[in-house]
Parts: structure tokens; C-alpha cells; sequence
């Protein structure tokens, strides 16, 4: 993989996600305690030996940049290749809006980079891959693209790439749709082919007025190329929903889950590093089946829920099927239950909020209720 060049795009559309990521990426939000989703992506190339990725800055990059910042807990601080910042298009009479704009901008990054290949994925998506087979795959294919899919095993609702492929793993067939369906086959955001096909693609889409590399580039213009995909078998899901985010994270308490994502020696997803000390469990604490990180505080009952750094919950307080992100405080008597609750939430006491059954209830950050 030292032959291939990375760049992790960051541009989610955030439309059925807003309350969440209003003032920061989809990339950015918080996942399973202590992570950040953008860990995924950026993990999954720097374990399949790529030593220099791009980052896609979105219009909100705070967050990012606050996060991943040298790329030294990637080990992606180097003197040569390691991280490289992507910034966005400056503002010009062009008024289009999508990703193809801002990869336009920064395509010179892959052109010279000095690699063979170039390996463009979307951090919104969790899952655990050696992306090295990816490169076989693409090797022995004899194709201009590869794109890496999963079977869905149930129906989702959101916006997804759906394709059919040949019994060789030629793709016969792409369609975006807004609902997909259990066994149909989608398209997981990360994409394989070589720097000057990818050149190609992009300048010649973009200068024909394109503006989303998925729709106008790959959708439009599939014929033109010949396009394999290839399976990841293993556990994924797509963060484009509120739903979707409070399921993924919902997922990581089954432990066949965790153990696939962050329990491969050889393929760790990293994060940003912080100094806190262990959860303190009080004599009154109740814990069942939870996720809780570092530095929280548990006096009360935690069932079925997702704890993240610096969360206090009080003596006589109920969290059940609920996601608080960090340095949230739930007070003495308070109920939350199939409930996110942002950063710096409190919950005052003897409060109770509940979420409906398919749908969580959402605090937002730094509110009082």
C-alpha cells in the first residue's frame, strides 16, 4: 500500500443529521464512548501500511482539526508523507455546491504525490478493513475502479449507492436510492483506482459542470470505465441519519460487534489520546450492559446505553438506551431514556425525558433542561 495515496473526504451530507452536526462535520460526531468517526477511515489506511492521507476539510473543520491535529496518535507525524490538510475551494463566481469543487481544488495533491494508486473514502461510514486486499482485488480485476460494498442485511432508510455486479465482480449496474433494502448491495464510500484515471475523472467531470463526485463522476460517467466491486463481510453501517447514528452506537454494545471493530490486534482503529482517570463506580452505581469511558462518574443506574469521557451520572438518576456524549451531568431523581444528549448537557433533577421507540430524543450541546 505504499504505492497508493489517501484522501478521507468529509463531506456528509448532514440534512437527516442536523441536530447533531449543525456546527460540526458528520465526520466529527462522537462514536462508542471515545472515538470520533473519522477515526475509521483514517485508522483503517494508516493499518494497511498507506503513509500519506489527505484530509478533505468540511466547512465545519473545528472539530477535525481539533481532533486528529499533527495525525501523531495515527503516527501519520512525519517528515515526509504522513498527514496533509486538504482545504476547501476559495470562493469564487462559481456557485456550485457539492465535494467535486473542493476535489477539483486539491487534485494536485494526488497528481503529485508520486503514487501509483489513489484510495478516495468517506469517513461517515464505520467499519474494520485491510484495504491491502482491496488493492489486490483491484490488481487481478483488470479494471479501471473499485469500489468495496457490503450486503445489507436489513432494510435502511437514507440516501445510498446500490449496485449489481456479475459473477467475475463486475459492477452491471449503479442507482442511488432513498430507501434501501435487505440483500441489496451498497456501496460502503471508498473507491480504488489509478492517480491518472482519478485525474481524468474528476477534471473532466468538473470542467463539464459536475458537482458531486458520487452522482455526476461515478453515476453519470460509469459506462465509461470498466468498474469492479469488491465484499466486505464484516460489520458496517452508515452514519447519514440521526437513526442511524443512535443504532451504530447502539450496535457496539453487542459483543461480537466490538470485538470485529476494536479488538483486531493487527488492525486497531486509534484516537485522540486524553489522561482521565478510570470510571469511579459509587456504592449506589447499577451498570448493565453499557459502554462507559474514562473519567465518568456513576452513582445511579446505567442500562443499554453509551457512556462517553467526563459524564457524571447522581445517586437515584435512571439512564437507559441513551447515548451522553461528554461532560454531560444527569442529576439526583432525572430520567433519560432513548435520549443523545450532546456535549455539556445537564439534566436537572427529577427531570424525565424519553425518546420515542424508533426515534431518540435530542438534546442539543451546552442546553439545560
Amino acid at each position: 500500500m505504499k504505492q497508493v495515496v489517501g484522501i478521507i473526504n468529509l463531506q456528509e451530507d448532514n440534512s437527516l443529521i442536523r441536530e447533531l452536526a449543525a456546527t460540526r462535520a458528520v465526520e466529527a460526531l462522537p462514536f462508542a464512548g471515545r472515538y470520533r468517526l473519522v477515526d475509521f477511515a483514517v485508522s483503517n489506511m494508516v493499518n494497511s501500511g498507506m503513509s500519506l492521507v489527505g484530509l478533505l476539510l468540511p466547512d465545519f473543520s473545528r472539530a477535525v482539526l481539533d481532533h486528529i491535529r499533527s495525525g501523531k496518535d495515527w503516527d501519520l507525524a512525519r517528515r515526509r508523507e504522513g498527514l496533509t490538510y486538504l482545504p476547501a475551494a476559495l470562493p469564487d463566481n462559481d456557485s456550485r455546491k457539492g465535494d467535486l469543487k473542493d476535489i477539483y481544488a486539491n487534485l494536485d495533491f494526488a497528481e503529485l504525490s508520486g503514487k501509483q494508486y489513489v484510495l478516495l473514502t468517506n469517513a461517515s461510514y464505520i467499519y474494520n478493513i485491510d484495504f491491502e486486499k482491496v488493492l489486490e482485488f483491484h490488481k487481478a480485476s483488470d479494471t479501471d475502479i473499485t469500489m468495496v460494498y457490503s450486503v445489507v442485511n436489513a432494510n435502511r432508510k437514507g440516501k445510498s449507492m446500490v449496485i449489481e455486479t456479475n459473477e467475475q465482480g463486475k459492477v452491471t449496474d449503479l442507482a442511488e436510492v432513498t430507501n434501501i433494502k435487505a440483500g441489496q448491495k451498497m456501496v460502503m464510500g471508498a473507491y480504488l483506482m489509478p492517480v491518472p484515471t482519478f485525474a481524468y475523472l474528476v477534471r473532466s467531470t468538473y470542467e463539464r459542470g459536475g458537482q458531486d463526485f458520487l452522482l455526476d463522476a461515478l453515476l453519470r460517467r460509469g459506462n465509461e470505465f470498466k468498474i469492479s466491486a469488491f465484499e466486505h463481510k464484516g460489520y458496517f453501517a452508515h452514519i447519514n441519519s440521526t437513526l442511524g447514528f443512535y443504532e451504530a452506537n447502539r450496535d457496539c454494545l453487542k459483543p461480537e460487534v466490538w470485538e470485529e471493530l476494536f479488538m483486531n490486534n493487527e488492525r486497531p482503529i486509534f484516537t485522540k489520546i486524553k489522561d482521565e482517570v478510570p470510571v469511579q463506580y459509587k456504592e449506589t452505581a447499577e451498570v448493565k450492559n453499557s459502554l462507559i469511558a474514562n473519567g465518568c462518574e456513576i452513582r445511579g443506574t446505567v442500562e443499554n446505553s453509551i457512556i462517553f469521557r467526563g459524564v457524571t451520572v447522581e445517586k437515584g438518576a435512571v439512564v437507559k438506551d441513551s447515548i451522553l456524549m461528554q461532560r454531560c451531568n444527569v442529576q439526583e431523581g432525572a430520567r433519560v431514556e432513548g435520549v443523545i444528549c450532546d456535549k455539556n448537557v445537564i439534566i436537572t433533577k427529577n427531570r424525565w425525558l424519553k425518546g420515542a421507540e424508533n426515534y431518540p430524543y435530542i438534546v442539543t450541546k451546552n442546553a439545560r433542561i
